[in-house]
């Protein structure tokens, strides 16, 4: 009976020593370097988890991706050459803020222009409404109708 319980015991240790592996630690040569590695890695989007940067990312391609910003800022690479590497070979989804290009041009003006028409929509809408409420309605009936219309007002009017 005591076995059952060490056996548990011993697969959460297991378990908990899996969650340690994920875990990189790398050390840098200035505060600066470890800025710019904590930038960088915040900066660029996991390719596999498509909505985590790859610092928050445990993929396996999120691991090689910050061992590799590593190994270029070791060889003292600007944060462009970082990110145009990784751009030329992810391509522009890797950045959380794609450059304005004409191929990203929709990403960034889209939602404004579809704003702006939805509230053209909306006013041409509510001005066609305030028209026809202001015109009242019994203008656009047919004489014979206006009439049938009276009749049945006077009638109304009658029995109450």
């Amino acid at each position: 009976m005591i076995r059952v319980p060490a056996l548990m015991v011993l697969f959460a240790l297991l378990l908990a020593s899996f969650g340690a592996l994920a875990i990189d630690t790398y050390e840098f040569d200035s505060e600066e370097q470890r800025e710019r590695f904590y930038y960088l890695s915040t900066e660029l989007r996991c390719p596999k988890c498509q909505n985590q940067n790859i610092a928050d990312s445990n993929a396996p391609i999120a691991t090689d991706l910050r061992r590799e910003i590593y190994r270029m800022l070791q060889e003292d690479r600007s944060n462009e050459e970082i990110i145009d590497f990784m751009v030329a070979r992810y391509g522009e989804f890797v950045r959380y803020r794609p450059a304005l290009t004409a191929e990203t041009a929709v990403l960034w003006f889209a939602p404004a222009v579809f704003l702006i028409v939805g509230l053209l929509v909306l006013v041409v809408m509510l001005r066609r409404r305030q028209k026809a409420f202001k015109a009242g309605g019994a203008e656009h009936l047919s004489s014979e109708d206006q009439q049938r219309l009276k009749t049945l007002l006077e009638n109304k009017d009658r029995n109450d």
